[in-house]
């Protein structure tokens, strides 16, 4: 029986595991353990990090793991890193799946940033607020960027994301615990209530989140996208869960 290693908690990530559990794969899917009361796969667990490429490599070795797939999510890049050099070191094979990003489309007001202090540095340059007082920003891009975007002068978040950030909170920073899939509506009537001027957002991908997409579009309000970080060189991608599943009968 193979055995096979899926980095991540993602939809992709579940649905791989139960796809290879089915195909009679032994499968470990290993999650960070960052988010409280995560959905969690089939098969066999296991929770917290492997202590970077040093750790994953011996953990590898001591399994015999076949191959890994690093299904984590976009902006994991530090685990995608360790993984690549695991893999670089123990020969096992390695591929990345990633769901495809988002593209902008007509009626939407996209600007792309290559990070998150880059978004950060960008809302203190445009003019987004029709009305006196400050920008009001919808913040969508995880608890632990929180730091990132407070002491903005004149700017005001409302902070959403699963689990709370770590305190002290900012005065000026409104959270909202929440998980998704939302919906166009939900999303539509949440900006106006809290009559938000620009969503802040990472280019996730996925279906679960694009709900503040269409309603940003609906309501013209402006995006500023932040682009994925760069893979590895050398690693192989695909975008789909039966393409990686493919991968590894083949």
């Amino acid at each position: 029986m193979r055995r096979v290693l899926i980095l991540g908690g993602t939809a992709e990530a579940r649905a791989l595991a139960a796809e290879l559990n089915g195909q009679g794969v032994h499968v470990v899917s290993s999650l960070a353990g960052r988010v409280t009361n995560p959905r969690l796969p089939v098969g066999e667990v296991r929770e917290g990090g492997f202590g970077g490429p040093d750790g994953l490599a011996a953990w590898l070795a001591a399994e015999r793991i076949d191959a890994v797939v690093d299904a984590t999510h976009p902006f994991a890049a530090r685990m995608t890193a360790s993984a690549a050099e695991a893999a670089r070191r123990t020969g096992v094979p390695l591929l990345v799946l990633r769901r495809p990003g988002w593209r902008e489309g007509p009626g939407d007001a996209w600007q792309r940033v290559g990070s998150l202090e880059a978004a950060a540095t960008r809302l203190t340059e445009g003019t987004w607020s029709a009305t006196a007082g400050p920008v009001r920003v919808f913040l969508t891009t995880g608890r632990r960027s929180l730091p990132v975007f407070t002491g903005l002068a004149g700017v005001w978040l409302l902070a959403r994301s699963v689990d709370p950030p770590e305190p002290p909170i900012p005065a000026n920073v409104h959270v909202l615990l929440d998980r998704g899939p939302y919906t166009v509506a939900g999303e539509r009537a949440l900006i106006r209530e809290h009559r938000l001027d620009v969503l802040v957002t990472k280019d996730s991908g996925g279906r679960m989140t694009t709900a503040k997409l269409v309603a940003a579009r609906e309501l013209g309000l402006p995006v500023i996208m932040v682009d994925r970080p760069p893979l590895p060189s050398g690693v192989r991608l695909v975008t789909t869960v039966d393409a990686a599943a493919a991968w590894v009968q083949g």
